[in-house]
């Protein structure tokens, strides 16, 4: 049965938002919006960054590669559902969904990860800032990017090798705007005991396990700063933090509200609004949060001029 239905499943059809076609264009206008400005506030982020050796710390190396992962995060889906908008074109084959659901997957997982890095390196900073040079050398820095990455691209591996054989027998249609895990198991006729097995086992020691070193982390870092005698002083120390435990509290919100539940509670419209707040939202919360950050305190961006915007080495 499993052989049989991956021979004839050569595609699904997307739903996107074809529930509501009067909204059509004003969704289209809206997403191509919300794309934009993810695009350029990562982008304008990677050139301050690049570009300016005074911002060559760990924080904003960490920031760099971030900017990287949302950049194509969005890309993975955000065109696909500009298209599917504008032309009601929405069929996509077996192998692109399962490949815009493995990017998915890995980017998120590497955002995981890194936001973890980046959350030991304030720990590091405010509770042990006599070793922070030690601590956070470029070596070091490079080890968490890289494991950072590494994790997040193996860890869907398993979803990839066992979706596949689910069987699809009678609707192809999924209930959502691009190929997540979750509508594809729902999609499924046949047992998907082993699947979301996987979810729960992955997501317990990898979201978890990052979220939880994460929240370890902000425990030693709030308790440093209580112990900071002068409100000037636990205010700047704060500053430094904000914007991460926002990206933080966006992004690990909407994802255990996402995955961390069993699929018999799962609801296409409520999971639609969830991941567009998700892969929306997130991203450009950080680009908000980052890019008023980066102006405020080293207000390099206007006087950046167009040698130096592009690296030029004259």
């Amino acid at each position: 049965m499993a052989s049989e239905s991956q021979i004839n499943v050569s595609g699904f059809i997307i739903q996107g938002f074809s529930d509501t076609p009067e909204l059509q264009i004003s969704l289209f206008v809206l997403f191509l919006g919300i794309y934009l400005i993810i695009l350029l506030g990562n982008l304008i982020i990677f050139l301050v960054i690049s570009c300016n050796p005074h911002l060559h710390t760990p924080m904003y190396i960490f920031l760099l590669n971030l900017s990287l992962i949302d950049i194509s995060f969005s890309s993975n889906v955000l065109p696909n559902l500009l298209h599917i908008l504008l032309t009601q074109q929405n069929n996509i084959s077996f192998l692109g969904c399962m490949t815009q659901m493995y990017v998915f997957v890995s980017l998120a997982g590497s955002e995981y990860f890194l936001l973890t890095a980046m959350a030991y390196d304030r720990y590091v900073a405010i509770c042990d800032p006599l070793h922070y040079i030690a601590r956070m050398s470029r070596k070091h820095c490079a080890g968490l990017i890289t494991a950072a990455f590494t994790v997040g691209f193996v860890e869907p591996v398993g979803h990839l090798v066992l979706i596949p054989k689910l069987s699809y027998c009678a609707s192809h249609l999924i209930s959502h705007f691009f190929c997540d895990i979750t509508p594809l198991v729902k999609l499924s006729c046949s047992s998907t005991f082993s699947v979301e097995l996987l979810i729960y086992i992955e997501g317990t020691l990898l979201i978890i396990s990052s979220f939880l070193l994460t929240l370890i982390s902000y425990i030693f870092i709030i308790s440093a700063i209580l112990k900071i005698q002068s409100s000037e002083g636990r205010q700047k120390a704060f500053s430094t933090c904000a914007s991460h435990l926002a990206c933080v509290i966006t992004l690990y919100g909407t994802a255990l509200s996402l995955y961390m539940r069993p699929t018999t509670s799962y609801s296409p419209k409520r999971d639609k609004y969830f991941s567009l707040l998700y892969i929306a939202l997130g991203p450009k919360n950080l680009t908000v949060v980052y890019d008023i950050k980066t102006i405020k305190v080293h207000g390099k961006i206007l006087e950046l001029n167009l040698q130096k915007s592009f690296c030029s080495s004259n």
